[in-house]
């Protein structure tokens, strides 16, 4: 690859990044297919694409739930992608063992939002220099998140993501509240709105976790308009057969528009602030 990740993430020509793909890894073959129409449907609009996808989700609500491949399985697969495609990767951690076998993969490691406050695997994952995205708790007020970005500091690594997916709402339930976008901003993060978890309905099902999908739109749309750095999305050719987070992951066939959306959004959003600092200045 030209452009490191930092480059796209931060340099001067920075601009609204999607993070997208399926929940977990499903197979090799399906991985490469959504990444290839990821990469295609990103590329159109000449928007900064990561490849997302989890080799193993240990937080499933069931024990029968599926979890995925595994780590050396997983990353074989992440890998691939990530050399035939020429994308960018994003997968989570969740043991800090691990993190030095992810990070000879991944462009970006990512932090759960139930581990978004144990040092240790936060530690391990920053000394790595990889880009650092912590999933901000259901459980957390936005302004918290200041200690999760004095630890990755602690660490020597300044490249930081910060992701909004929404807070508890009662049972099975989660509400986002778009102040934490500048909030979290002003901590010194980019912030990315994952707008597929922010629809999840933890739990909801039972032995697994149900979802709104119909309000991914809505919320993706309000959160750049919020002025967001990067949009986060779940996406899968089938929901509905989907081996992990169908009911709040976004149908591909829906992506392309909802990106287009979100382009005009953004470009709205940044000239109306441009025009604002050349009137006041």
């Amino acid at each position: 690859m030209v452009q490191a990740v930092e480059d796209i993430l931060w340099g001067e020509q920075a601009g609204l990044f999607l993070i997208a793909g399926p929940c977990v890894i499903e197979s090799e073959a399906h991985c490469l297919k959504i990444a290839g129409s990821l990469k295609e449907a990103a590329g159109r609009l000449n928007m900064p694409f990561i490849f997302k996808a989890s080799y193993d989700k240990a937080n499933r609500s069931s024990m029968s739930s599926y979890r995925g491949p595994g780590l050396e399985r997983g990353l074989e697969i992440l890998r691939k992608v990530k050399d035939e495609l020429g994308v960018f990767i994003l997968t989570d951690v969740h043991c800090r063992e691990q993190v030095g076998q992810v990070a000879e993969v991944a462009d970006v490691i990512q932090i759960p939002a139930f581990l978004c406050r144990q040092t240790d695997l936060i530690l391990a994952t920053a000394h790595t220099g990889r880009v650092v995205n912590v999933k901000k708790g259901q459980f957390m007020a936005p302004w918290d998140m200041g200690n999760v970005v004095e630890k990755i500091h602690a660490a020597g690594n300044r490249h930081i993501l910060l992701t909004e997916r929404g807070s508890c709402f009662g049972y099975n339930s989660l509400v986002s509240d778009l102040r934490s976008i500048p909030i979290m901003q002003k901590l010194g993060a980019k912030v990315v709105y994952d707008a597929t978890h922010s629809v999840q309905e933890p739990g909801g099902l039972g032995s697994c976790s149900g979802g709104q999908r119909e309000f991914i739109p809505t919320l993706a749309r309000a959160a750049v308009a919020a002025g967001c750095d990067g949009i986060f999305i779940e996406v899968h050719d089938r929901p509905e057969a989907a081996l992990c987070d169908g009911p709040n992951s976004l149908a591909l066939s829906d992506l392309q528009g909802l990106l287009q959306s979100l382009i005009r959004i953004h470009h709205a959003v940044h000239s109306t602030r441009q025009r604002g600092r050349r009137r006041w200045r």
